[in-house]
């Protein structure tokens, strides 16, 4: 399905990025995974290595475009060239009503959420039409459809990850560049159990929110991903794609 790719994935410490990673080499991609713990970075590419498969390690900050330009450029310079990418490196805080929210935390959250995905697009693009085309999956989420209470800088940052996938698919359709975002829903990722264990009541509003009454499993939204990524997918751009158990839905 990916044979022969390569791949950039961002955000991929841990949970939907360290599952995507995995599931992108085990499907014949070459990976360049980016995040800013090193030493988890290091792990899951010994973990790839020691099972057959390639993967090359570049810790950075999505919202530092010299760390994701030195990204691409492992890439590039690694495998000869950059086919895909999975921007999912994202942050959100603790929920606050607008006019209780410190300026600071706004910044970071729009940082890592949208400038991030910009720094990344912005610079995979080139490497993409030097290899003449490519595919581009950003991670939103179903805050880029729909408003949850307490959390406008990270709703507005999801909404404006959409409209950047949008415009980024309609410049660069005709250049063989397609570029898609997926609406994320809760997914039970190692820090989605540490907020449930800490605040096991809150299990209950996360399921409920699905059809299926369940959080999906990191890999669930991988799968997601692989596909866009790969050429079965070839006439799917702009896109926001819903993996949320039906929640935007209801």
């Amino acid at each position: 399905m990916l044979e022969g790719k390569v791949i950039m994935v961002t955000g991929a410490s841990s949970g939907i990025g360290a599952a995507a990673a995995r599931l992108f080499a085990e499907r014949g991609a070459a990976v360049v995974v980016m995040a800013r713990r090193r030493d988890r970075l290091e792990a899951l590419a010994k973990e790839l290595a020691d099972r057959g498969y390639r993967a090359s390690v570049c810790a950075g900050d999505v919202t530092d475009p010299v760390d994701v330009k030195r990204a691409v450029a492992m890439a590039v310079d690694t495998y000869g060239r950059l086919d895909g990418a999975f921007n999912n490196a994202g942050w959100g805080a603790a929920g606050t009503l607008i006019h209780e929210t410190d300026d600071a935390v706004f910044d970071q959250i729009v940082d890592t959420n949208l400038r991030g995905v910009w720094n990344c697009v912005k610079h995979q693009v080139p490497a993409m039409l030097a290899a003449g085309g490519g595919s581009i999956v950003n991670t939103a989420s179903t805050a880029g459809l729909v408003a949850t209470g307490a959390l406008a800088p990270y709703v507005a940052a999801k909404h404006a990850v959409i409209g950047l996938t949008k415009a980024a698919a309609a410049e660069y359709g005709e250049r063989g560049i397609r570029v898609n975002a997926l609406v994320v829903g809760s997914t039970l990722t190692e820090l989605m159990e540490e907020v449930l264990a800490e605040t096991p009541a809150l299990t209950e509003p996360f399921t409920a929110r699905s059809l299926q009454k369940r959080m999906a499993a990191p890999v669930e939204v991988a799968e997601a991903a692989a596909w866009l990524c790969s050429d079965a997918s070839s006439f799917v751009t702009g896109a926001p794609v819903p993996v949320d158990g039906g929640w935007t839905a209801a």
